[in-house]
């Protein structure tokens, strides 16, 4: 398909909003559609994914992002529809996958999206879009922390708070591509989906304090806030490591870590290409596999924001653009 076949508007439909505030804040408006820039790709979105960061976004003041209007979103699966001057990667009519750069290339609840080409890589062949869509930035958050940081191997121990979570059940499932023995904390009715993905040992963090009775840890993810993380770095083994990734800078963390001789930092996830890719080679292998906990119309993100704003729901919320 050349890039003259496909037919590209002048504006396009996307969820915004004008003040910080629960999900009602947010609203349809129609924008200009983005013209790609050199080494960037303009895509129409199939689908987009959410994430605990967008409802943050959305409510709170103080975040990365200025003050609204904005769109928000970070997740993308759709199709290339045309290329900025020096892009070989992609061409019109690739279907690609990726983050927008976090956190300040928000933007994927619209029709169309530009991006940096590298930020993307191929569909998973074996995905539909909405499942393609959960990916993102969930699952490199994951892969950065276990694989890029932790460098976790074969028969470590790794603990993994919030199991079922979006991040969660991707980290889980690359934790065990790497050979680890894995420990999900979730709620018990959540117990036997971390089974199902893999997860050797499932703790109920209702009934245990996981930071005081689980030892000789090798990794913990830990994506609840600095405080916790800090208090999981009781379960490492002398050399072990806790990512926590919502704990700010992390200097806290990082020095109660330097007092036990372990390792504790704090990660912000990065747009990557490569990391996509490994993912992409998951996905198609069968050992990355996405749980979609539910799928809204874009007209209906308020919908979304309001189910995400429960905290209970199991795996990503995805939103369909059509």
């Amino acid at each position: 398909m050349s890039e003259k076949d496909i037919t590209i508007p002048t504006t396009m439909n996307a969820i915004g909003q004008d003040v910080l505030g629960g999900p009602e804040v947010l609203h349809a408006v129609e924008l200009p559609v983005p013209q790609p820039g050199p080494s960037e790709i303009l895509v129409r979105v199939h689908a987009t994914a959410l994430n605990p960061t967008d409802w943050k976004h959305r409510a709170l003041r103080g975040l990365f992002l200025p003050a609204p209007p904005f769109v928000l979103g970070w997740d993308v699966s759709g199709e290339v529809v045309a290329t900025g001057v020096g892009v070989t990667l992609f061409q019109p009519g690739d279907e690609v996958f990726g983050m927008l750069p976090y956190p300040h290339g928000h933007g994927a609840a619209a029709e169309y999206v530009t991006v940096t080409a590298r930020a993307f890589a191929r569909k998973p062949a074996n995905l539909g879009h909405v499942e393609a869509a959960a990916i993102p930035l969930a699952a490199l958050t994951a892969y950065q922390a276990i694989v890029d940081t932790a460098n976790v191997q074969a028969g470590q121990r790794v603990l993994i708070h919030a199991a079922a979570g979006g991040v969660g059940h991707f980290a889980v499932q690359i934790a065990k591509a790497r050979g680890a023995y894995v420990i999900g904390t979730a709620s018990a009715p959540n117990h036997d989906f971390l089974r199902s993905i893999g997860v050797d040992e499932a703790v109920d963090y209702h009934a245990v304090d996981v930071t005081e009775t689980i030892r000789d840890i090798d990794m913990v993810l830990d994506p609840i806030d600095e405080a916790h993380a800090i208090r999981s770095l009781n379960t490492l083994r002398p050399g072990g490591i806790v990512v926590a990734i919502r704990g700010g800078k992390g200097d806290e963390l990082r020095a109660a870590a330097d007092g036990l001789g372990v390792r504790g930092v704090s990660l912000l996830v990065e747009a990557d290409h490569a990391g996509m890719d490994a993912l992409r080679e998951m996905a198609e292998s069968g050992t990355l596999r996405p749980t979609v906990a539910g799928t809204f119309p874009l007209a209906d993100a308020a919908k979304a924001h309001a189910l995400g704003d429960t905290g209970r729901t199991v795996g990503k919320l995805v939103l369909t653009v059509d």
